[in-house]
């Protein structure tokens, strides 16, 4: 493990974040020799530490710090201070993913061109293609282990999926599968394989799903090139008087204010932190937040258009038995819009325990319907929907005018308002779900609104021209070069996948593109 880097060595590369993107680049930079400094909010939890209890493990690992949730949006209406839910621990959300892990589709990178102008959405290309992407991905599936990949096999079927495979033949679906998951069907990387406890959102107590906790971050430690600091959570990002960023200020463990001086800055703290880190950077030479002159910083906040749907049956399920997210349906992912609307959706099964099932069905519903429900929970079947949202200049992160952080930051408002297509192709879902139980003799089924489990993508997104985004195709700022992001918020549109997989490809790619621009001492 490295020993600490001193405050003033200014020759590091500093990450804001341990996740998918961050937890990622730190090891693929130290893998190359690169020293690098990893500042993470939240505590450092090693799998023997997670709780298979889905309240005590949200409060062990849920990022609470105050936020707020405003626009049409159900989640603003239900959960107001709760617009995400993301992790504060190192790994990031990597502790808390299902493991689905699916390549987006040719056209989803080039939406603008596919689907044309649409009113009332921010529709872009990426500038980046599948096929650039295609090397990434593989790498990215074989670092995770991703099932029915690599001749790695998939993941067994719960009564979960046989409800869900049952449904889906009946309706003449072909896609249907256990799913490319990164979760480890075999013994692999000297981790345990998938024992079906069903507390995956909780932290898998088994390391059989991935996450950089205990993959990429100790093989990045080993190096000595890489540090994680815990508890240290990042405050406002310097920069000198030519405009290169120099540091990043942040509040350690300890509660002091530390700067730790940097050669170059990538920023990995999801879709809400990332902009919000930004805009507090402001200064007289950045007035409106660092990497903003196009006054795009926050702006086009996605989080898939989501819903459930859930259904009872004569017979029990014991649909928590098994992975929570236990297969996957991809006949509606397709680009039909035939349908009603663009892009598309994929069907998942999810599970969520009796605590969150409670909480999330029909948020402060209670009466006999909802009892019901709630007593019949063994012969149940769920399953969520992730579907393409619309990206939106309106739907965005902003500081609030008002309330501050402990740190005396503002925090993050989050406005978020329902495009007509992502509506439509909920609705579209909802029907279909329905139909799909009721084809294997559910007695009742029933949609749910979408939940705060979400996937934060966009409010940093890249584009060709530095007018139209915040970042290029090496998620570098167009601003400021030795700025990058390495998240999900880097996404210019969201499309119908999970999106994990892509977040680990851009940040494998994008350490090769530092490592070169710095032998160049470009950076």
């Amino acid at each position: 493990m490295a020993a600490p880097f001193d405050l003033n060595n200014s020759e590091v590369v500093v990450i804001v974040g341990s996740g998918a993107g961050g937890g990622t680049l730190g090891n693929e930079l130290a893998q190359k020799g690169i020293d690098v400094v990893i500042l993470e909010a939240g505590g450092r939890y090693e799998y023997e530490d997670f709780v298979n209890d889905e309240w005590a493990s949200f409060a062990q690992l849920a990022w609470k710090d105050k936020r707020i949730a405003s626009g049409d949006w159900r989640v603003a209406k239900d959960f107001p201070n709760l617009p995400a839910w993301i992790v504060k621990a190192v790994g990031g959300s990597t502790a808390h993913w299902a493991g689905a892990s699916l390549r987006f589709q040719e056209h989803e990178f080039k939406t603008l061109s596919t689907y044309g102008k649409i009113e009332g959405a921010s529709l872009l290309d990426w500038p980046i293609t599948l096929a650039e992407m295609e090397p990434y991905y593989a790498k990215a599936e074989d670092r995770m282990g991703v099932t029915r990949t690599n001749g790695i096999p998939g993941l067994p079927g719960n009564n979960n999926f046989k409800v869900l495979k049952a449904g889906a033949d009946k309706l003449g679906y072909k896609e249907c599968s256990t799913g490319r998951m990164a979760i480890n069907s075999q013994p692999r990387d000297d981790r345990n394989f998938c024992q079906q406890t069903g507390f995956c959102f909780q932290g898998c107590k088994w390391g059989a799903k991935w996450s950089t906790l205990y993959t990429e971050i100790p093989k990045g430690e080993a190096t000595g090139h890489l540090e994680v600091r815990p508890n240290s959570m990042a405050i406002k990002i310097n920069h000198n008087a030519k405009g290169k960023v120099t540091g990043v200020v942040y509040v350690d463990k300890d509660g002091k204010m530390q700067e730790q001086k940097a050669r170059i800055v990538a920023i990995a703290g999801n879709s809400i932190e990332s902009p919000r880190l930004l805009l507090n950077s402001e200064s007289s030479k950045f007035p409106h937040g660092l990497a903003n002159s196009s006054g795009q910083v926050g702006r086009n906040y996605m989080r898939h258009t989501t819903g459930s749907v859930y259904a009872i049956f004569d017979k029990p399920v014991h649909m928590y038995r098994g992975t929570t997210m236990a297969g996957v349906i991809q006949d509606e992912a397709r680009n039909d819009p035939s349908r009603g609307f663009f892009g598309g959706y994929e069907f998942e099964t999810l599970s969520l325990g009796l605590p969150f099932m409670a909480a999330f069905l029909d948020p402060g519903a209670w009466g006999r319907s909802f009892t019901t429900a709630l007593d019949h929970y063994d012969h149940m079947a769920g399953i969520w929907i992730v579907g393409e949202d619309m990206p939106r200049e309106e739907n965005r992160v902003t500081l609030h005018k008002e309330q501050k952080d402990e740190h005396g930051m503002p925090i993050a408002d989050v406005h978020f308002d329902d495009h007509e297509n992502d509506t439509a192709m909920r609705n579209h879902a909802y029907k279909q779900g329905q139909a799909l139980y009721d084809a294997v003799g559910a007695t009742r089924t029933f949609p749910t609104p979408p939940y705060p489990s979400t996937h934060n993508l966009g409010t940093n997104r890249m584009s060709e021209k530095p007018q139209d985004g915040v970042v290029n195709k090496h998620g570098q700022a167009h601003d400021i070069k030795n700025l990058f992001v390495s998240d999900g918020s880097q996404f210019t549109t969201g499309g119908a996948e999970n999106p994990t997989l892509t977040i680990v490809s851009l940040a494998i790619r994008q350490a090769d593109f530092i490592e070169k621009e710095m032998s160049a001492r470009n950076i």
